[in-house]
C-alpha cells in the first residue's frame, strides 16, 4: 500500500474522532513524533498497531487497505464491516460509540518484551507488568499509580519523577534503576534486587522495602516517613544526613550502617526473634555520629548498649 495514502487515512480518522496527535500517541503508548511520521508517510505502523488503531477509531481493518477510500468529504467514519448489521438493527440496538480519548485501552502488559521502550509521560494507572522484559525502559514522569510489577526484569529502568503511588513491585530485577524524584506513596518493594538502584531527592511515605537486598542500594537526600525496612539486608549502606520518622528497621541486617548527621524520630530497631549477643553486636556496629533523635529512640538504643557519640536528643 502507498504509505502516503495510509498516512492520509490515519490523519482523517484521527480528526474525525477529534483527537490530537498527542492524545492518539498516549493511547498507543508511543511518542507524538511517531504518529506524525505515519501521517506524513515517513514510516508505517506495524500490523499490531494498525489493529489497535482500528479499535480506537471503531473501524474495520479494511479501512486501512488501499481499496477503501478515506472519505475526505468529512462524513463520520463508520465500521465498514458492520454497516449492514447496524442498518438492520437500527431500531433495536444502540450503535457502540467510538472509544473515549480518556478511556484506558490496554491494562495488561504481562509477558511482553519491552526492552528500552519509551513510556515517558504516559498516563497509565493500574497497569500490570508481570513477567515482562522491561530492561532499560523509560517511565520518566509517567503516571503509574496502582500499577504492579512482578517477576519482571526492570534493570536500568528510568522512573525519574514517575508517580508510583500504591504500586507493588515484587520479585523484580530493579538493579541500576533510577527513582530520582519519583512519587513514592504507599509503594511496596518486596523481595527485589535493588543493586545500584538510586533513590535520590525523594520523600518516601508509608513505603514498604521489606525482605530485600539493599546492601548496594543508594539513598541520598531522602526523607523516610512511615517506611518499613523489616527483614531487609542493609549491611554497610550509607544513610547519612537524612530524615527518618516512624520508620521500622525491625529484624533488618544493619551491620555497619551509617546514620551520621541524620535525624531520627520514633524509629524502631527491634528484633522479632530473641535478643541474642549477635543482634546486640550488630546494633553496636551502627554509626550514629552527630545524629539527632527523640528521647525514646535514644533510650531504646542506649538500653541495647549502643554507643551514641555526639548525639543530640530533642
Amino acid at each position: 500500500m502507498d504509505i502516503k495514502k495510509l498516512g492520509d487515512k490515519i490523519v482523517h480518522a484521527r480528526k474525525e474522532n477529534r483527537m490530537s496527535q498527542a492524545q492518539l500517541a498516549q493511547l498507543l503508548f508511543i511518542s507524538p513524533q511517531a504518529v506524525g511520521k505515519w501521517e506524513r508517510g515517513e514510516s508505517v505502523p506495524d500490523f499490531i498497531t494498525i489493529n489497535r488503531l482500528s479499535e480506537i477509531f471503531n473501524l474495520d481493518l479494511n479501512y486501512f487497505s488501499e481499496n477503501v477510500p478515506s472519505q475526505k468529504d468529512g462524513a463520520v467514519i463508520k465500521n465498514t464491516a458492520n454497516i449492514t448489521d447496524q442498518a438492520e438493527q437500527k431500531n433495536s440496538t444502540e450503535i457502540t460509540p467510538s472509544i473515549s480519548v480518556n478511556e484506558p485501552l490496554l491494562t495488561d502488559f504481562s509477558g511482553g518484551a519491552f526492552v528500552g521502550t519509551d513510556f515517558a509521560e504516559v498516563n497509565a494507572p493500574e497497569r500490570k507488568f508481570w513477567g515482562s522484559d522491561l530492561k532499560g525502559a523509560d517511565f520518566s514522569k509517567a503516571n503509574l499509580s496502582g500499577s504492579s510489577f512482578k517477576n519482571s526484569d526492570v534493570s536500568d529502568g528510568n522512573f525519574e519523577s514517575a508517580d508510583l503511588t500504591d504500586c507493588v513491585l515484587s520479585n523484580n530485577n530493579l538493579s541500576g534503576t533510577n527513582f530520582n524524584k519519583a512519587v513514592l506513596l504507599r509503594t511496596e518493594f518486596s523481595s527485589s534486587d535493588l543493586t545500584q538502584a538510586r533513590f535520590t531527592n525523594i520523600n518516601l511515605i508509608d513505603v514498604r522495602l521489606v525482605s530485600g537486598d539493599l546492601r548496594k542500594t543508594i539513598f541520598e537526600n531522602c526523607e523516610f516517613d512511615g517506611v518499613d525496612f523489616s527483614s531487609s539486608d542493609m549491611s554497610g549502606i550509607c544513610l547519612d544526613r537524612q530524615l527518618f520518622i516512624n520508620v521500622k528497621f525491625d529484624n533488618a541486617r544493619l551491620k555497619g550502617v551509617s546514620f551520621k548527621g541524620s535525624a531520627l524520630k520514633n524509629v524502631s530497631f527491634r528484633s522479632t526473634f530473641a535478643l541474642t549477643n549477635r543482634y546486640y553486636k550488630t546494633l553496636k556496629s551502627i554509626d550514629f555520629e552527630g545524629a539527632m533523635m527523640d528521647k525514646l529512640t535514644y533510650a531504646a538504643l542506649r538500653g541495647a548498649g549502643v554507643d551514641l557519640p555526639n548525639v543530640i536528643t530533642v
